[in-house]
């Protein structure tokens, strides 16, 4: 109850600070003032609202008064806004940038990101590869450089490299949930599935009560097929469907499905009860689900649980 009252105050905080930026960034479009503030702002919550940050950003900079009165902070806008004029193709005003913080902070590892993320924006793969190479020389645990590497494969549509550079990665951050879910996405894209497996099984070992691992895995089962994965796929839609109180449809659809291909291989041998239970429930309240929300498409999902001979 605690941990779900947090986290609703965490979701009504953030919704808060997004609708301040919101306001800012139409106040200081306008001229009422409060760019500065606006950025900040914008860079604490990871915004990505390139167009705004640049044009903002860049008459901060071209104002000498007003840069002069951000005192050592106008070092970090010069980066703010090199990373915004890159995303918005602006490349110019994104080497200008990095020019100036070169200059002013000559060898910086930081600055060294940037000049490798300019390449990437221009395109010119190799020469990023060589700059990121030369990062990871000094700093082998960079991580943020060992994720635009992975980027990088990614860009190319080089798959086979991503996943070499994934795997890579999780030997040194091996705790970094996303990456294992990326992984775990690649995989399925390469048809890859017991490699796909693997990676949610070590998400739900990690994170055991988020519903979106349990139904990807079990999906994952479901694709590899054989009586055993189709057993532990059910148990898995299972979870699912109790931990998002028995308001998935896909985990609804795929006990229905699991159930029926189980009975297929075993032509109703070693039937259990409660297995039997479950599969009537789900059907039930896939049906109770489509006429409330898609009653047009009751009757579609009632013949087609009939055909499954689960209704």
């Amino acid at each position: 109850m605690a941990a779900a009252t947090a986290t609703a105050t965490a979701t009504a905080a953030a919704a808060e600070e997004e609708a301040r930026l919101l306001r800012l960034e139409e106040q200081a479009e306008h001229g009422g003032g409060g760019a500065w503030e606006y950025l900040s702002l914008a860079r604490r919550l990871r915004a990505r609202r390139p167009a705004p940050v640049l044009r903002l950003g860049l008459a901060l900079l071209n104002d000498a008064s007003a840069r002069s009165r951000l005192a050592s902070e106008q070092w970090t806008l010069y980066e703010q806004v090199a990373v915004a004029a890159m995303d918005c193709q602006r490349l110019d005003v994104a080497k200008d940038c990095i020019g100036v913080l070169s200059k002013q902070f000559p060898g910086s590892v930081r600055v060294g990101r940037l000049e490798a993320l300019l390449f990437e924006a221009k395109g010119d793969w190799a020469e990023a590869e060589r700059a990121y190479a030369l990062i990871l020389e000094n700093n082998p645990f960079d991580q943020i450089v060992h994720k635009r590497k992975i980027a990088i494969a990614k860009a190319q549509g080089d798959m086979t490299l991503a996943v070499d550079y994934l795997n890579k990665y999780l030997e040194l951050f091996m705790a970094d949930h996303d990456a294992w879910r990326e992984l775990a996405e690649i995989y399925v894209s390469l048809q890859m599935y017991k490699q796909a497996a693997f990676c949610y099984e070590e998400l739900i070992l990690a994170q055991p009560t988020i519903p979106l691992y349990h139904l990807a895995y079990a999906e994952v089962l479901y694709t590899l097929g054989g009586l055993e994965n189709l057993q532990t796929a059910k148990k898995y839609y299972a979870s699912t469907i109790q931990l998002t109180g028995g308001k998935n449809t896909r985990a609804l659809f795929g006990v229905c499905l699991c159930s029926a291909a189980i009975s297929q291989l075993t032509k109703g041998r070693n039937k259990e009860e409660d297995s039997s239970e479950l599969q009537s429930l789900a059907a039930e309240a896939l049906l109770k689900d489509y006429k409330q929300r898609a009653s047009s498409k009751e009757a579609l999902v009632a013949g087609m649980l009939k055909n499954m001979k689960l209704s």
